[in-house]
């Protein structure tokens, strides 16, 4: 039997107890959106074909909600692929899928927009179609059915899932998502049949209508090709979309909390493209030319998104954040800004090689740690083989300044299955992880921790790029050159080697580079129960074969060799490179030949660092011709732009000295510091090599101040022992939490609370120690979905606020604050009143029933059962913890049980909850030793017997915690008085005497 509904209205609210993570599907953060249907033209609903975890975390999606949201004519909501227990209670109910903001199926949607990130969600699109009511194949498609379009990387090779599509984005969709939700909204008003729709949308342009196409099989592959337009003036080739970036700035605001999501920061896109031109990289050649956003904004936003949003951390983001022509001045000017703030930097794909050796020690003022590279092959024929411009002597150097500087580990990217690779490339992997290790020893120093993680993949080869052509290593072959790799690194300890499932590679190896056909395939393995296929834990491989056979598809036939001169499946996306530019790379691959990374002069690594050495330096750009129009003026032009205006005139360190005693400037190769190891030095076994596309991850290394003006720069980052004494002002908040926040787990009510004081602008006091967190101490945490309507929390702010500022605080935090979560009031206190787990002796909760669920004389019923539980000597009940089952005795903590009166109906009606119920109102102790929960005491009042002995199940009900309080003695005390925590008076008369011993039994317990 379903639970009281705990949201109410929503359609989900009678059963999302019984789901993981229920808060994935309620909605209410802060930053989203929630317009009137009425009064737009166009709804669009923003599909996201993974889990909310991950698709919360998405840059695609919070550009387009805010672009949409912003303009008064559409409306955009968002709706993430339900986990399988959300899946199967939707599919046992018969309900729809339906989005966070409103609660309404995707059919009612006039436009359903999925992002197309990676080929093993295709599955989770039909997943999401099916449940939202919308017909699978775009062939069944209605009048009145939504158009169901896609964008992303995987839609410039869309074979695969077109004919489940009505149309795809190709390209930048910052310009098309409104034109379309308008053209789409406005045509079908008019009266105009659905193809004739399909129709003048392909005509808008950068969009492929699959259905407006006809195929045909390619003589020299076997594989089915798009061979020509079947409808008047719509595009053949469809040619992508570009956008200026600068007009249409990165979001500073987007929906912030609920659920931990896999990437818990605010990321910001700070540039889109990559100089690189690595042969296996899609996105390096599917997003060219490289735009950078204009730095100013950049920070701008990076604060003004830390304000709204909260967060404690920021990540910028770039294909390859190091060739970003200012990265350097413009890490510095955001930690400066984000230093005073204690909040986190995290900067993605960062090489150390070439860049001010300061720059390190920048993102150590911002807790920055965890440096992540990507050499992606472990020799350097192998690595010219896929145009990675990074030489042995830069990786050693990167790892010789990365742990230099007090950093403890590294993580290394590689890839096996590369054209052309020999066990000596599979070796090399490990023996540079080793290498590195050993560089990192010597320049951390004696007994300091060096950790080397050796990360390895499987190559699979994409459309759009060199290697398009190229053969996939068979599973054989993998699994023999996995082996080779967990052989060669046994000798190394200071070597973590990590390897990938290459079943998940293949199939995305045949679905990347897969033809129609193949949606038959893909039906038929849904329709198996494929689910979240990317998932190493959720990946049906049977299903899988299953469906090949079925609908006889030979995979090897995407597997194997691909002729050049051949037709390919994705040949009628043009993504903007010249006709035969990708060939030319491939033959270079294989003669092992680099090219030079573009928009940079011959031989720089990295761009000039400050406008002095950037005018001086005449020399011309590097352009190798791949059909993307680059105006080079422009780029030079725009980049002096740039350093201008982050203030970075001067070169802010001496120019260093190169090998043969020339000066090297400011973005030539390779500078190393006075008193850094040498890179060339003879190798010991174990001995290390740096490595590119770093990640410094947050919240782990001390913060360390700014330098002083002049002040000398030690040879290594020093770490600042922080002030002693914890500081600020002591403060106790009283909180509810109602509605969606009663579906969060405590960790991530806990994290939400200093997001809310960030949002305000109230700083708070941090913990000492290298490992800084906010100074918090909450009430005991209740068990998910136990509405309260009496939470506190201690903790302490920098502001010493009189009453009537506290009360102007806590009002400014409910409205910062998600839905459900709501602060009722606050006091100051002082150095001698005792903290919340000294003073809190127990509660009381409203156990609330459907009267259905009781039946009968429902009163009397629950009147009885109170007393019988009273009278009781004990009430002995399993709890299981992680697999672990003791008993405890209910009746230990039990003070008082009785039903309900109309006030305790009111107060749950307050809490949200509606219908016809019965309640029973108990008080319970809480104990330094432990607790009860609240569901513990509906068992042994109202539940029956269950299995395993000693369990006891109890009938649906929800429950409201009443109040917390303490008492003017301890428990068992003669003159024992209950008091509000907010009556500080008598909190301070508290005596702290032995409390009543308990029965034998486990007594901790979460409430």
């Amino acid at each position: 039997m379903d639970n009281v509904p705990l949201l109410a209205g929503h359609p989900y609210a009678s059963f999302l107890d019984r789901v993981e993570k229920p808060a994935r599907y309620a909605g209410g953060e802060v930053g989203s959106v929630v317009k009137d249907w009425a009064a737009v033209e166009a709804r669009v609903c923003l599909a996201f074909p993974d889990v909310y975890d991950i698709g919360m975390s998405h840059l695609g999606f919070k550009i387009l909600y805010k672009l949409l949201n912003d303009d008064p004519r559409t409306l955009a909501e968002r709706c993430y692929t339900p986990w399988i227990d959300m899946e199967a209670e939707l599919v046992k109910r018969g309900l729809p899928l339906v989005s966070l903001e409103s609660a309404r199926p995707l059919r009612d949607f006039d436009v359903v927009g999925f992002s197309l990130q990676f080929e093993l969600t295709y599955t989770n699109i039909l997943t999401m179609l099916h449940l939202g009511r919308v017909p699978l194949r775009a062939a069944d498609r209605g009048e009145d059915d939504p158009l169901v379009i896609a964008g992303g990387p995987t839609a410039t090779h869309p074979e695969p899932i077109a004919p489940f599509l009505d149309a795809l984005v190709i390209g930048d969709g910052e310009e098309k998502a409104t034109e379309i939700a308008l053209a789409w909204v406005r045509l079908k008003r008019a009266g105009v049949p659905r193809r004739e729709r399909l129709v003048a949308i392909a005509r808008l342009g950068a969009i492929y209508v699959p259905s407006l196409y006809a195929t045909r099989l390619d003589p020299d592959t076997g594989l089915e090709v798009v061979d020509r337009p079947l409808a008047e003036g719509i595009p053949f080739p469809i040619e992508r979309a570009l956008v200026d970036l600068n007009k249409y700035p990165f979001p500073d605001e987007s929906p912030t909390g609920g659920p931990e999501a896999i990437f818990d920061r605010m990321s910001i896109e700070i540039a889109r493209g990559c100089t690189e031109g690595c042969r296996f990289c899609q996105a390096g050649m599917i997003y060219r030319p490289v735009r950078e956003r204009d730095p100013e904004q950049i920070v701008d936003t990076v604060m003004r998104a830390v304000q709204k949003s909260g967060q404690d951390e920021v990540s910028l983001t770039a294909l390859s954040t190091a060739d970003v022509s200012c990265i350097s001045p413009l890490i510095k000017k955001v930690t400066d800004r984000l230093t005073a703030e204690r909040i986190s930097l995290g900067v993605s794909s960062l090489r150390a090689y070439g860049l001010e050796p300061e720059l390190l020690d920048e993102l150590k003022r911002v807790r920055a740690t965890g440096l992540t590279f990507a050499p992606e092959a472990g020799t350097q024929r192998m690595r010219d083989v896929v145009n990675k411009n990074v030489t042995e002597e830069q990786l050693l150097e990167t790892a010789d300044r990365v742990f230099r500087r007090g950093w403890g580990k590294m993580k290394l990217y590689f890839m096996i299955g590369l054209p052309t690779e020999t066990d000596e490339d599979v070796r090399g992997i490990v023996e540079t992880g080793a290498r590195a290790a050993g560089a990192g020893r010597r320049a951390a120093g004696k007994g300091k921790p060096v950790d080397v993680t050796v990360s390895v993949s499987t190559h699979v080869p994409k459309p759009h790029t060199p290697f398009q052509w190229a053969a996939m290593d068979t599973l054989a072959e993998v699994a023999r050159k996995q082996q080779l790799l967990k052989d060669t690194v046994r000798p190394y300890r200071a070597v973590t080697l990590k390897t990938h499932e290459a079943h998940a590679s293949v199939l995305e190896g045949v679905f990347a580079r897969g033809d129609r056909p193949l949606a038959d395939v893909l039906e038929r393995a849904w329709r198996g129960g494929a689910r979240f296929d990317s998932w190493d834990d959720q990946l049906e491989l049977s299903v899988w074969e299953e469906a090949f056979a079925s609908v006889g598809v030979d995979r090897s036939r995407y597997l194997g060799t691909l002729p050049v001169t051949a037709r390919l499946p994705w040949d009628h996306i043009d993504v903007g490179l010249e006709e035969g530019f990708l060939a030319r790379e491939y033959r270079k691959a294989l003669q092992n030949r680099l090219s030079p990374p573009c928009g940079k002069v011959a031989g720089m690594f990295v761009h000039h660092t400050n406008l002095e050495d950037a005018k001086a330096d005449a020399r011309r750009l590097v352009c190798y011709d791949c059909g993307v129009a680059c105006d080079m003026t422009q780029m030079r032009e725009e980049r002096l732009t740039f350093l201008d205006r982050l203030g970075a005139h001067k070169r802010s360190l001496p120019v260093l000295s190169g090998a043969a005693g020339e000066p090297v400037k400011a973005g030539e190769a390779a500078p190393r510091e006075a008193g850094e190891a040498s890179a060339a030095a003879p190798r010991e076994a174990g001995e290390a090599a740096p490595r590119e596309a770093s990640e410094a991850a947050p919240r782990e290394a001390a913060e360390k101040p700014p330098r002083a003006a002049g002040e000398e720069r030690a040879p290594r980052a020093q770490r600042i022992a922080p002030p002693k004494g914890r500081g600020g002002i002591r403060y106790r908040f009283q909180f509810e939490k109602t509605g969606p926040m009663a579906l969060l787990g405590h960790l991530d009510v806990v994290r939400e609370l200093p997001r809310v004081l960030r949002r305000v602008g109230a700083p708070m006091t941090f913990t000492a120690g290298f490992h800084p967190k906010p100074d918090m101490t909450f009430s005991p945490a209740l068990s998910l979905g136990v509405i309260s309507l009496d939470e506190y929390v201690d903790l302490r702010l920098e502001r010493d606020l009189d009453p009537a500022g506290l009360d102007a605080l806590v009002r400014a935090m409910t409205a910062a604050s998600p839905r459900g979560l709501a602060f009722r009031g606050a006091v100051k206190l002082g150095p001698d009143d005792p903290a919340l787990s000294k003073l809190i002796a127990g509660a009381r909760y409203a156990l609330a029933f459907a009267r259905s669920a009781i039946g009968g004389d429902a009163e009397a019923t629950l009147a009885a059962r109170c007393s019988a539980a009273l009278a009781a000597a004990s009430l002995p009940i399993r709890r299981e913890i992680d697999r672990l089952a003791k008993m405890v005795d209910v009746r230990q903590y039990l003070v008082r049980a009785e039903v309900g009166g109309p006030e305790v109906l009111a107060e749950l009606a307050r809490a949200g909850l509606a219908g016809d119920l019965v309640a029973i109102d108990v008080e319970v102790d809480i104990r330094g030793s432990g607790a009860v929960k609240s569901s513990e005491v509906a068992a042994v009042i109202a539940g029956e017997p269950g299995e395993p002995p000693g369990a006891i199940v109890p009938p649906p009900h929800r429950a409201v915690r009443l109040q917390l309080f303490g008492r003017t003695a301890a428990i068992g005390a003669a003159a024992s008085e209950r008091f509000a925590l907010f009556d500080l008076d008598r909190a301070r008369r508290v005596k702290q005497a032995p409390e009543r011993a308990p029965s034998a039994a486990l007594t901790a317990g979460a409430e």
